[in-house]
């Protein structure tokens, strides 16, 4: 079967190796589509927030199907089309799935059940694998208290976590404006359904106050970790709002009005992976029927995904590129 993986920091190959084989209490699952996710440069680079080690494949936004069902198995069968948690334990510790341990940027694998769950009939291959950065926005905006129809949302950042954190907003029924320097992913929060969007090149604090008549914003999802973004995210908010930084800005140090916090009196939460909410998360993309396709821009089969990586470096180009297999 072909494999992509990252033999040493900066040194990504497609391979061919041996298919595997499953224990009693495995899966055997075939790859139908993974997304490329930042975190996965980050190991591509050598560093990411765990100890990591190579060879190792990468792909953690994945959607499969079950091909093989272990003896010890129970309530699982041949056919089930599936998604996967990232942040998954095993007797020996807790893992990060493709990044401590191989993940789905293979043509098949095979996986421990108790990290799987169903999809519904609703949610096709290609929409499945944003199923995990969903899970990761929607976690965003439950962990500040969730929202509704009475309340603003802003989201400071339209990447891919920023764009489903946006989606998950729009399907509370809560009014979004979504902060972005690039047209091009403006235009995406746009299709994603968000009330307004905003030029982060063009005071977009005075702008965000316009827009919510000088109040500011009930929730600020700080979906960038970007410097100038983070240095922003407490003007956003109203006096009592709540800010969930989910941004990743780890190593850097930012000038920023702490004192805001106090004088707001705001609720400020920070929040990393998505637990406890998948089944819940797929639940609502079933039930709202939020579709996040806009997000994804490029497609490539698995055999090109060196190719994909090197496009994926683009932000102006890009916003999700997805893989395909089988």
């Amino acid at each position: 079967m072909r494999a992509l993986v990252f033999e040493s920091p900066d040194k990504p190959v497609v391979i061919d190796k041996p298919m595997p084989g499953i224990a009693p209490g495995e899966v055997l699952v075939r790859t139908r589509t993974v997304g490329i996710c930042h975190s996965d440069y980050e190991l591509l680079a050598g560093r990411y927030i765990i100890p990591i080690s190579y060879p190792v494949t990468p792909g953690h936004e994945w959607c499969g199907e079950i091909i093989e069902v272990g003896r010890a198995v129970k309530g699982w069968r041949v056919g089930d089309r599936v998604v996967g948690e990232c942040v998954v334990r095993t007797p020996e510790r807790l893992h990060h799935f493709g990044f401590s341990m191989d993940g789905a940027d293979q043509e098949y694998f095979a996986v421990n059940p108790d990290w799987l769950h169903k999809l519904p009939d609703g949610i096709d291959d290609r929409r499945a694998s944003l199923i995990e950065p969903f899970t990761c926005g929607f976690y965003a905006v439950l962990r500040s208290g969730g929202t509704n129809a009475s309340e603003t949302v802003v989201v400071s950042g339209g990447g891919t976590i920023g764009l489903v954190s946006a989606a998950a907003a729009i399907g509370m029924g809560a009014r979004v404006i979504v902060v972005d320097p690039l047209a091009s992913r403006r235009e995406v929060a746009s299709r994603l359904g968000a009330d307004a969007v905003v030029d982060a090149t063009r005071d977009p604090v005075a702008e965000v106050m316009e827009l919510t008549g000088g109040k500011g914003a009930d929730l600020v999802v700080e979906a960038s970790g970007h410097d100038a973004s983070l240095a922003n995210t407490f003007e956003f908010a109203r006096e009592e709002g709540r800010v969930s930084m989910v941004g990743i800005n780890i190593g850097r140090k930012i000038a920023v009005e702490l004192g805001k916090i106090q004088i707001r009196n705001l609720a400020v939460r920070g929040c990393i992976g998505s637990p406890g909410v998948w089944p819940a998360a797929i639940r609502f993309l079933e039930r709202t029927g939020i579709d996040l396709s806009p997000i994804q821009t490029h497609s490539f089969a698995l055999e090109d995904a060196v190719a994909a990586f090197d496009l994926g470096k683009d932000a102006g180009k890009c916003i999700k590129v997805t893989l395909t297999a089988n």
